[in-house]
């Protein structure tokens, strides 16, 4: 076989491969162009915002969250939460005391801090933290410049009997949002079809305590529903101490190790 024989037959193969590639099923394992853009795009939008999670215990953590420092449910001593600096938002989900603690809040508050919390805490409040609470009730919405933030339903399931501690309507989750990256704070509840329901959940804090909200094997399935890029297990003490968070990691790597499960110390006293 003659030097220009073999060219023309390299250049044949070489175009064969090529016409194989570009007729591949759109469910063939090798990724096209456009789905690993849309992956990349998604990743460099969910670490666009800067966020950092200081658990305080059980409910109760500082989240920073781009420019915002926003508390969750604080609790006990005002000075833990102020280590962080002074918030922006503090964020009230229920009446109980493990997430409503108006001694707390009065210490945290500085003349700028908007608080956010459905009427039922709100007629826990004196007066002074009533004229700086935004009223938000499961679905409604406000918005603080860039930041956005949602009332969600958390409640128990099923709806009635003796665990039903946690009425429909009554408290609230949060979902909170900065250009494209969002936080869910699921507050007490149990794998309710809203939670399940939710789409392009960045960072999610997922209770697991049983009477009060759900045991581990449901916060993980709900979890593998919903798919949030980054998951945290918080509020999981019960009447029978800890739940068992490293069992809930176990149960969402082995089915989707692409959820990354965070595990903080959020019971430093125990």
């Amino acid at each position: 076989m003659n030097k220009s024989s073999k060219i023309l037959i390299g250049i044949v193969v070489i175009g064969l491969g090529v016409l194989t590639f570009l007729s591949l099923p759109e469910n063939a394992e090798t990724p096209t162009i456009s789905q690993v853009e849309d992956e990349t795009d998604k990743s460099m939008k969910a670490a666009a915002v800067e966020v950092k999670v200081n658990p305080v215990s059980h409910a109760s953590f500082v989240l920073t969250f781009g420019d915002f420092i926003i508390v969750n449910d604080p609790v006990g001593s005002a000075d833990r939460f102020l280590e962080s600096g002074q918030p922006d938002v503090i964020l009230v989900s229920d009446i109980h005391g493990d997430h409503l603690s108006v001694d707390t809040l009065i210490g945290l508050l500085g003349e700028q801090t908007q608080l956010i919390a459905p009427q039922a805490v709100i007629d826990e409040m004196p007066e002074q933290l009533v004229d700086q609470t935004m009223l938000l009730e499961n679905g409604d919405s406000h918005q603080i410049d860039n930041l956005f933030i949602e009332a969600t339903p958390m409640y128990n399931l099923p709806m009635e009997g003796p665990d039903y501690r946690h009425v429909k309507g009554r408290g609230n989750g949060y979902l909170l949002q900065i250009a494209d990256t969002r936080v869910y704070i699921a507050g007490d509840t149990e794998d309710i079809p809203e939670m399940r329901a939710l789409a392009d959940i960045d960072y999610a804090f997922v209770p697991m305590n049983l009477p009060y909200t759900m045991d581990v094997a449901a916060a993980a399935d709900a979890v593998l529903e919903f798919e949030p890029r980054v998951v945290y297990p918080y509020h999981y003490r019960g009447p029978e101490g800890l739940s068992d968070i490293d069992q809930f990691a176990e149960l969402v790597g082995n089915n989707n190790p692409a959820i990354e499960v965070v595990l903080l110390d959020w019971y430093p006293e125990e």
